[in-house]
């Protein structure tokens, strides 16, 4: 469990705090992001490059993913249906800022999603659109990677395959993102700008996420809402444009969230 120093490098959380939280969905849990905030003038204890990413929430007990949640997606893939898209992926599906996003061997269409993505931080059910914002620990981004040749007829098999998706760099807490709504997303492949809108451009808000998903199904902390890619995704290029590995992919949200593309081996066959 880390922090960003303010003025760059990074604090270790864990040494400080880890006797009380152990990790950072406890840390929410336990409503201690005040006690962190103590130490944002501490002298860091490492640079970003000598620490590996975790996912900025590793042991999630829900993720939600929002599907066609952008107007120019949804005229992309000819979405009508006006109720909120949703999917389920897997912890184990996810892995950190500056980690190997892995394409699976069976896929030849392995495809990129930026998206925002909003940490839950106190429990709540059937939560009201006006009070959703009171539930939020935080941002961050998330790099939804789509296996579209074994989506078929819903999402599940396309989304969790493991260390497809990508988480962070890190949580930006609630407060200092006053206006979530109006956030500038971009995705880039190699370099090239491959996605570009504001979240202004969602179908449905943030706050009606909340309100919709916590209708039936109780939020925790720590639990993760992936609100949606714009357009451009890479199965509505011409030609269609997929990931390979050795790809690099750049999520600009909040931070930078950055992960090379490798290919997952073929489980061999048992004898």
């Amino acid at each position: 469990m880390v922090y960003k120093g303010r003025e760059g490098g990074i604090i270790d959380l864990g040494k400080r705090l880890g006797a009380r939280y152990p990790d950072l969905r406890a840390l929410i849990e336990d409503e201690g992001i005040a006690d962190a905030r103590r130490f944002l003038q501490a002298k860091p204890d490492y640079q970003e490059e000598d620490v590996v990413f975790l996912p900025v929430i590793n042991n999630p007990r829900k993720i939600f993913c929002v599907g066609m949640n952008y107007a120019e997606k949804r005229a992309e893939f000819g979405e009508m249906n006006s109720a909120p898209t949703l999917f389920i992926r897997f912890p184990d599906s996810q892995v950190g800022h500056n980690c190997d996003v892995e394409k699976p061997a069976q896929s030849n269409e392995f495809d990129y999603e930026g998206e925002l993505a909003v940490i839950i931080g106190k429990r709540g059910k059937e939560i009201s659109a006006s009070n959703a914002f009171s539930y939020i620990a935080g941002y961050s981004c998330y790099m939804d990677g789509s296996v579209r040749d074994w989506q078929h007829t819903w999402f599940t098999a396309g989304k969790n395959w493991q260390n497809t998706g990508a988480f962070g760099p890190w949580l930006v807490t609630r407060d200092d993102v006053p206006e979530p709504q109006n956030l500038h997303i971009e995705t880039r492949l190699n370099g090239n700008r491959v996605q570009n809108d504001t979240t202004a451009s969602m179908i449905h808000p943030i706050e009606e996420l909340i309100e919709y998903i916590s209708t039936f199904s109780e939020l925790s902390p720590g639990d993760v809402i992936i609100t949606g890619s714009p357009g451009g995704v890479g199965k509505k290029c011409t030609p269609p444009l997929f990931l390979h590995e050795g790809d690099i992919v750049e999520i600009e949200h909040i931070g930078c969230l950055h992960n090379s593309i490798t290919t997952r081996k073929r489980a061999c066959s048992a004898a």
